[in-house]
């Protein structure tokens, strides 16, 4: 039987049912003061309520198209995003809305743009793979697998072009370790020294497929080996305090030493690729959903910090009923935004003003 800990050293999670680990003494992770670890705890259960909520919108048709849910791997996004600075870059693929969250984009702008309405953080026109906001350096939701990768690149040269200290952390998924984006991208920040943080979030399975059956490498952190002064690691993505440890150090890399980072984070989501395909019973067994649902990243957290004193049950209680509510006024909210209105839909495609107005369509329509 797999534990947690072998797990957290393979190439993708194994298919048998894990052990839970046994209870922590206490929180283990320095230099993180109590506030700091519950807030981290705060964050993980606001995307998980929030994910949750969503689900139950898209199920009553008030969320269309696809929704891609992160439950299961909110420590990946928590621990990450937190050993930021406010000036620093965050962009992602299209399981975004945890990173959107945490990185401190409202939950009613995040709900309303997943309800297609015009006080979304896209202004309606993103929808759930598109979340962004330039003022809190959220560059995206990104629909196409691994388009991302080279404006990462692209985000880090700037900073160095302008001379600036700032990192670019991006999040992508185990299938778009195979794309020709991801060399292209590693390449060039290899040889650019660009401040960029790749995470890889392995959650076994790019839509239904078994990343084994589809890497020629047993380790996906390997690949860092092709690009020289790439600084690599694995860490357990279900663990919050070590994904925040992971990051921290490679940000310090970023910083002081001008080298990217390729991170590979061993995760899980408890829910299917997307809405449209159920959480097992076709390409994973229900035993090994159930048996990755016992380390569940925010139970293991809230038990270490109510063993260490840090908080205690009831405040614990007392936290999700305010997400709960916080998410909840997200949903009324995205109720009540209007729909976009129709004059704006070229505003973002052209650079100037469409020539011929709404009167006229293209000939070949």
């Amino acid at each position: 039987m797999a534990t947690k800990e072998t797990r957290a050293h393979g190439n993708t999670p194994a298919k048998d049912t894990p052990a839970k680990p046994a209870a922590a003494d206490g929180p283990d992770l320095p230099g993180l003061e109590p506030g700091e670890l519950k807030e981290l705890l705060r964050l993980m259960i606001l995307a998980r309520r929030f994910e949750e909520k969503a689900a139950e919108s898209y199920q009553l048709g008030k969320i269309g198209g696809f929704l891609h849910l992160y439950i299961g791997q909110e420590a990946v996004a928590a621990g990450a995003i937190t050993a930021l600075r406010e000036d620093d870059y965050v962009i992602s693929a299209y399981r975004d809305h945890a990173q959107a969250l945490i990185r401190g984009i409202p939950a009613r702008a995040v709900m309303a743009e997943l309800y297609g309405r015009a006080d979304g953080c896209s202004k309606g026109m993103g929808g759930s793979m598109h979340l962004f906001d330039r003022s809190v350096n959220f560059l995206g939701g990104h629909a196409i697998v691994g388009s991302h990768l080279p404006i990462a690149a692209g985000v880090g040269y700037a900073i160095r072009y302008r001379g600036g200290d700032q990192v670019c952390l991006c999040f992508f998924g185990d299938a778009a370790v195979n794309i020709g984006a991801f060399h292209e991208a590693l390449n060039m920040a290899a040889k650019w020294e660009l401040p960029v943080i790749w995470i890889i979030e392995n959650n076994a399975y790019g839509m239904g497929t078994d990343i084994r059956r589809s890497a020629a490498i047993s380790e996906l952190v390997d690949r860092a080996c092709a690009y020289e002064g790439t600084a690599s690691t694995q860490v357990d993505g279900m663990d919050v305090q070590k994904v925040r440890a992971a990051v921290d150090e490679a940000v310090r890399i970023a910083r002081e030493e001008k080298r990217p980072s390729l991170i590979e984070a061993i995760t899980y989501r408890f829910m299917g690729h997307s809405m449209a395909d159920p959480s097992h019973g076709t390409y994973r067994a229900r035993e090994e959903v159930e048996g990755w649902r016992e380390d569940d990243p925010i139970l293991s957290l809230s038990d270490q910090l109510i063993a260490a004193d840090v908080i205690t049950a009831e405040e614990y209680e007392e936290m999700d009923r305010a997400v709960i509510e916080e998410v909840e006024g997200s949903a009324e909210f995205a109720d009540a935004s209007p729909l976009p209105d129709e004059s704006h839909i070229y505003d973002l495609v052209y650079s100037d003003e469409y020539p011929h107005g709404l009167d006229r369509r293209d000939s070949w329509r």
